[in-house]
């Protein structure tokens, strides 16, 4: 039985106050059987995290040095993140490839570090819509699922949750048919057999991310390979985000 998980990414949004409010406004989202995580940015970790204490709603970061420590001014390593009880961390984004020039490699990198760190990682793959038209689906999610998986001892499989996101779907208010997707999905569930072999792949959570919101979460995680949401804009309200939640 795969877990089932609605992990929410903020990006860079909200100030002290707003995030404030949102964490308390999210105490009460959570369904039997459902891992919610929430993805706030680096300033506002502790505050969510203290916000969100005795419930069941983890807190994850948004990214993570490649290094452990040292003179990297401006960066935040998986230790301390560990260290200040953070679980999880998004690695991949298409928008940290796209906008700051993360290639396979380094992701590979930053997600060593981070299960080394005993952080889960919430590992992105996805096709930019010229890729897809390109007939380049298969060849570009394949390359960046396996670059990682095939280079990260099977021993921390149990940390890794995948998240396709097709990047043409990501703010565009676009949304990959639910065939698409679970196409998609199913095709990752065949790359991680082939990392670790089929029990893991049966296992591994593998989560859909592109403008899901209440409307269509019901119909995404109603297909055999999805597993959940990793949720942008819809996890800045309190509302939609609790909708999604129960959308299983």
């Amino acid at each position: 039985m795969r877990r089932k998980i609605v992990a929410g990414n903020w990006k860079m949004n909200t100030n002290y106050e707003e995030a404030s409010r949102l964490a308390e406004s999210l105490r009460s989202a959570a369904a039997d059987g459902v891992q919610v995580i929430v993805c706030p940015p680096f300033l506002w970790l502790s505050l969510v995290k203290n916000k969100l204490e005795n419930t069941n709603i983890e807190t994850g970061a948004q990214n993570c040095s490649d290094h452990v420590k040292g003179a990297f001014t401006g960066e935040v390593s998986a230790e301390m993140l560990a260290s200040a009880g953070i679980g999880y961390v998004i690695l991949g984004h298409s928008e940290r490839r796209s906008m700051f020039g993360e290639t396979d490699q380094l992701v590979l990198q930053k997600s060593l570090q981070a299960l080394q760190a005993g952080l889960q990682v919430i590992l992105c793959v996805g096709e930019t819509l010229e890729e897809r038209q390109a007939g380049k689906l298969h060849e570009v999610i394949a390359h960046q699922t396996l670059h990682v998986l095939k280079n990260t001892p099977e021993s921390y499989a149990n940390s890794i949750i995948l998240a396709y996101e097709p990047v043409w779907a990501i703010g565009t208010g676009l949304t990959a048919t639910p065939e698409q997707a679970q196409e998609a999905h199913a095709f990752i569930r065949t790359l991680i057999a082939e990392a670790y072999g089929k029990e893991t792949s049966e296992t591994m959570p593998i989560l859909y991310g592109g403008s899901c919101n209440a409307t269509n979460a019901k119909t995404l995680f109603s297909c055999n390979d999805i597993d959940g949401g990793l949720i942008g804009g819809a996890s800045l309200k309190a509302e939609d985000f609790n909708a999604i939640i129960h959308s299983f």
